[in-house]
């Protein structure tokens, strides 16, 4: 999974091991993935760190590589990587807006599309992208981010519809605003409304025990 050295990510990779999953953990900064890896390991589960750049299709091919290398084949993917830009519209440069098309919604097109080979030959898998409330509703100030997530979950759906013949599921989370690092040096003054063991409880839910006919299921968690 990716994004999994803070914030829901985390939150979500610990759950995972408690439900007994082995996991991928992999974030762009590696300074979290260990303390997140022990974390899986306290409550009985599995993990290895892999510290990738979701903007890097190399990299997102070698963590795929490496994951089937230790794990085996990729039954779950999950996008959590993401990255926040907060500024007026009129003030949004080019490059504001392409970092955060890169980083949230072709991060998620890159690593669907590296496990999607084995998922079709196995006819088997399930993908669970995190998007936004921003990518439901209009919030001021965050356009850029809006549209990136907004694309998360207009992918998602054509996915699900594409995949469902290969046995393969896709579903989105759109969850409000968690505390993290990273939205606090984003969003300063901004109180969270969501809890984090909240979305990754929907996340976990969605890799594993939702129904397969679910499939394109977008579940908000506004908090």
């Amino acid at each position: 999974m990716t994004g999994a050295g803070e914030g829901v990510g985390a939150v979500v990779a610990a759950q995972l091991g408690a439900r007994g999953f082995a996991v991928g953990l992999a974030a762009r900064r590696p300074m979290g993935l260990v303390a997140v890896q022990n974390r899986v390991r306290e409550v009985g589960g599995y993990a290895f760190t892999a510290p990738t750049d979701v903007t890097d299709e190399v990299q997102v091919h070698e963590l795929v590589e490496q994951t089937e290398r230790r794990l085996g084949p990729v039954e779950v993917l999950i996008n959590a990587a993401g990255a926040v830009h907060r500024g007026p519209v009129v003030s949004t440069t080019e490059a504001d807006f392409d970092r955060m098309l890169d980083v949230n919604l072709k991060g998620v097109f890159r690593c669907v599309k590296a496990v999607l080979p084995g998922m079709i030959q196995r006819r088997k898998g399930r993908i669970v992208n995190l998007a936004a409330m921003a990518g439901r509703i209009g919030v001021p100030q965050l356009s850029a981010y809006g549209a990136a997530k907004w694309g998360v979950v207009g992918f998602t759906r054509a996915c699900a519809a594409e995949l469902r013949g290969f046995g393969i599921s896709a579903f989105v989370v759109c969850p409000g605003s968690v505390d993290s690092p990273s939205y606090r040096a984003a969003m300063p003054g901004v109180p969270p409304r969501a809890e984090a063991d909240a979305v990754a409880e929907a996340a976990v839910w969605l890799a594993s025990d939702a129904p397969a006919a679910m499939t394109g299921a977008v579940v908000e968690v506004p908090g």
